[in-house]
């Protein structure tokens, strides 16, 4: 047999050398591993002792040599999805991880909307969940790892972590979007799906980002005032250990922490996604996130929830292989928690199943507004969008308002417009000279365009400071 010697250097603090391999957490029964790739293993063991690894998969037998203080560390490549299998670890005495299953694996984070599980939180549910909790078996190949909650002011070598079978008691104590996203991949695609869940109610994004990442930020960002969850903390503590654990993707439920800070925003989630980028070495892993859904946030007719929406919506050009699931149909006034996390996780999905997986024959994407005009008299917008334009035609879109040069905006009536399939006509008898144009810019609004898969248009306004002042409302 094939053998590869290589020497672990990886820190794992905790674990009692002159023992049989202890391995972290995140290794286990259960677990499942990314497909066709390669992915860190990793432990302890006795200083200078030798570990043979038998993947179940392979007749090749990987060995390692601990250093000086009992850790190893080595790369295991991955087949095709299947399994379970089991690995072998030896140092003389064998320690088996079970169960073991290969397919794909998706690291899920953010704050407390990624992390409200399908049990709901107290007085607040989720929509349908008692039908997909009592129909979870767990013969279905879908796995579920929570990582529990931590947080560090330095680096941490280690967190807690369980892997879970599909069972109705986890599934309704695990994230609801996570798990929805999970579900329909593994139904679509066939193959084991793993969701690594790593969230915190109510934290900023600065708390996910590194010393490094952080620091890299405009002076503005980092005099935040800190809150609980400070900077860097839940990247030390949920974040870092995981790095090794080789994952398809990320998804990204987060912002209303950030809301008065979305200017800031522009630059704090691209950094992140290129810090996670990094860490898993690989510059294009796919990023899908949510925009945030409509709430009350004090005032439904102030713009400051609308704000943050428009700094996720900019996110999409600066963030290569990204994509938005919108969310403005499904908000909720007076709870923070909107209950329809099926409709979030099936539209994450889609955006993978597009994005990553390369299915076609319908468009995840969000229509996102592209360019106005006035022309002929006729004032119109033009959104990004497949061919098969926006809709519904025909029908009188309520949410859109038009300023003139006094900036006051007013109600206005629009319709896809007729002759262009990505356009939007908007008409206010009150603005003679319109300047600018606003679609569901407010914290409270109601979704009323789409595209011709039901996946509804991000709001926006052409008044923004990003926009070119030239009257046409060209992006810069």
């Amino acid at each position: 047999m094939k053998k590869l010697l290589l020497i672990g250097m990886l820190a794992f603090a905790g674990l009692s050398a002159n023992a049989k391999v202890v391995l972290p957490d995140i290794i286990s029964d259960g677990m499942i591993l990314q497909r066709n790739s390669e992915t860190g293993l990793w432990g302890k063991a006795e200083p200078g002792a030798v570990v043979t690894i038998r993947p179940g998969w392979t007749e090749e037998e990987i060995v390692v040599k601990t250093d000086a203080t009992g850790k190893w560390r080595t790369i295991v490549e991955t087949p095709d999805a299947g399994g379970p299998y089991n690995i072998e670890f030896d140092d003389g005495e064998k320690v088996v991880v079970d169960n073991v299953l290969v397919g794909e694996v998706w690291l899920c984070s953010g704050q407390s909307n990624m992390e409200m599980p399908m049990k709901g939180f107290q007085t607040q549910p989720v929509e349908g969940a008692i039908e997909h909790i009592i129909s979870a078996r767990p013969e279905t190949p879908i796995r579920i790892c929570h990582v529990s909650r931590a947080a560090s002011d330095t680096p941490a070598e280690e967190c807690k972590v369980r892997w879970m079978e599909n069972t109705p008691e986890n599934v309704a104590g695990t994230s609801a979007t996570a798990y929805f996203f999970a579900k329909k991949l593994q139904q679509i695609l066939d193959i084991p799906i793993g969701i690594i869940v790593s969230s915190w109610g109510g934290t900023p994004i600065r708390a996910w980002l590194d010393k490094k990442t952080f620091s890299a930020l405009s002076e503005e960002f980092a005099v935040q005032p800190e809150s609980w969850a400070k900077s860097t903390t839940l990247f030390n503590g949920m974040i870092l250990p995981l790095t090794s654990y080789n994952v398809r993707g990320f998804l990204w439920y987060q912002g209303e922490a950030d809301i008065p800070y979305n200017k800031l925003y522009r630059q704090a989630l691209p950094a992140y996604v290129s810090m996670m980028r990094g860490y898993w070495k690989d510059g294009n892993k796919p990023f899908y996130y949510v925009q945030l859904a409509p709430h009350w946030y004090g005032d439904p007719d102030a713009t400051q929830a609308a704000e943050m929406r428009e700094a996720q919506m900019l996110c999409l050009d600066i963030i290569p292989n990204s994509g938005m699931a919108t969310t403005l149909d499904i908000g909720d006034s007076g709870c923070i928690h909107p209950a329809q996390k099926e409709q979030v996780g099936n539209r994450l999905a889609y955006l993978a199943l597009s994005g990553t997986y390369g299915m076609k024959g319908f468009e995840a994407e969000p229509p996102v507004y592209e360019s106005w005009s006035v022309e002929n008299g006729r004032l119109l917008v033009r959104f990004k969008v497949g061919p098969q334009g926006v809709a519904p035609r025909d029908h009188v879109l309520e949410g859109f308002e038009v300023a003139g040069e006094d900036h006051v905006f007013h109600p206005a009536t629009a319709k896809v417009y007729g002759k262009d399939a990505r356009a939007v006509e908007v008409f206010c008898d009150e603005v003679e000279n319109p300047v600018a144009v606003r679609y569901g810019f407010h914290n409270v609004a109601e979704a009323t365009l789409y595209n011709c898969f039901g996946i509804p248009a991000s709001p926006f306004r052409t008044d923004m400071d990003s926009y070119e002042p030239d009257g046409k409302g060209e992006l810069k």
